[in-house]
């Protein structure tokens, strides 16, 4: 038991979000250019703080407050076509329901990566339509 590692490997999770652009041209079609993109930019901004917010809940050990925020994300990020980040919620809204601490702790850690990957892709996205 008493190994030397001479080896360490560093894992750097790398995934894409998934996104969905014709949701985002839908919104602009069915609301108009000023208004879709006033409402993407309000809902990416929601994003961001319910985000942060979901950090902190899980920090301080308020999961129903945490549950709640998660919920409200996912619901969110669907909206506006971050399928990827929708989905990602659903999981962590359901490892809070299992009480499995270890799976939260990793899904979270994973909804933190693929929303601020979301979030630059659809920035990307709006300023390729303008």
């Amino acid at each position: 038991m008493d190994e030397v590692v001479e080896q360490v490997a560093i894992l750097s999770p790398s995934e894409t979000p998934g996104l969905d652009p014709e949701r985002l041209a839908e919104l602009y079609t069915r609301l108009g250019a000023r208004d879709g993109e006033n409402m993407v930019c309000r809902a990416m901004e929601e994003l961001a703080c319910r985000l942060g917010q979901a950090d902190r809940f899980y920090e301080e050990g308020d999961l129903a407050q945490m549950r709640k925020c998660t919920r409200a994300l996912g619901a969110i990020a669907g909206e506006i076509g971050m399928t990827g980040l929708s989905r990602i919620a659903i999981d962590v809204v359901q490892c809070i329901d299992d009480g499995d601490a270890v799976a939260l702790a990793a899904t979270l850690a994973r909804l933190a990566r693929i929303g601020e990957g979301s979030l630059y892709a659809v920035w990307d996205l709006q300023d390729l339509s303008v």
